[in-house]
């Protein structure tokens, strides 16, 4: 089996991981494996619906699959995260407006891939539990056979799982968010990373 070891992140790979969302079965029954496999029942229930496809049905299409995965993405944790220090700093107003941007900033990038499924295969291989921390590991198989590998990152939230972060064959998506981030405050300002933000996210708008 090979496996891929230099994956270039970007849309290709969350991509793939919302596509472990559709399309693995889990072989382990833990409560954040069963969590994630509520998700992925509904947004196969979306991806799989006659009635939805066309480009005609984009935008509802595009709603429904975002308003499942905020219910089991807790982008509060991922935005505080990828802000690192600079997250203190910020007034509640500005949190709550981050928030928003980059909920949107990942809708805009990936969540328009999903429907680019064409018969990879994906197996949840593992879940550890550490108190309210989870890590689930799946594997998306590839028709080449490349091997890659997805850990989603999780805590307890009053009984329900929610992802916090992914990692991509050991590559973090809130870590690689955090330098990007960092890099565009430090150089410039938080008022110019907002800018950007804004601007990616309005080309869809």
């Amino acid at each position: 089996m090979k496996r891929h070891r230099n994956v270039p992140y970007g849309q290709s790979i969350l991509c793939g991981v919302l596509l472990t969302l559709i399309l693995a079965v889990p072989c382990f029954a833990g409560a954040p494996t069963k969590d994630i496999k509520q998700t992925t029942d509904r947004i196969l229930a979306v991806v799989s619906d006659p009635a939805l496809k066309g480009p005609e049905n984009e935008k509802k299409r595009r709603t429904l699959i975002r308003q499942a995965v905020d219910e089991r993405f807790d982008w509060e944790a991922m935005t505080q995260r990828s802000l690192a220090r600079h997250w203190q700093k910020r007034t509640e107003a500005e949190k709550k407006e981050f928030i928003m941007l980059f909920g949107k900033l990942l809708e805009r990038t990936y969540l328009d891939k999903v429907g680019s499924y064409s018969g990879e295969k994906v197996i949840y291989i593992g879940e550890s539990i550490d108190g309210k921390y989870a890590t689930v590991t799946a594997k998306i198989l590839s028709h080449s056979e490349t091997e890659v590998e997805v850990l989603y990152r999780l805590k307890d939230l009053n009984g329900d799982w929610r992802v916090y972060d992914i990692s991509i064959e050991g590559v973090s998506l809130v870590n690689n968010y955090r330098k990007q981030f960092n890099s565009i405050i430090v150089r410039s300002s938080y008022d110019e990373l907002v800018q950007k933000l804004k601007e990616k996210v309005a080309d869809k708008d």
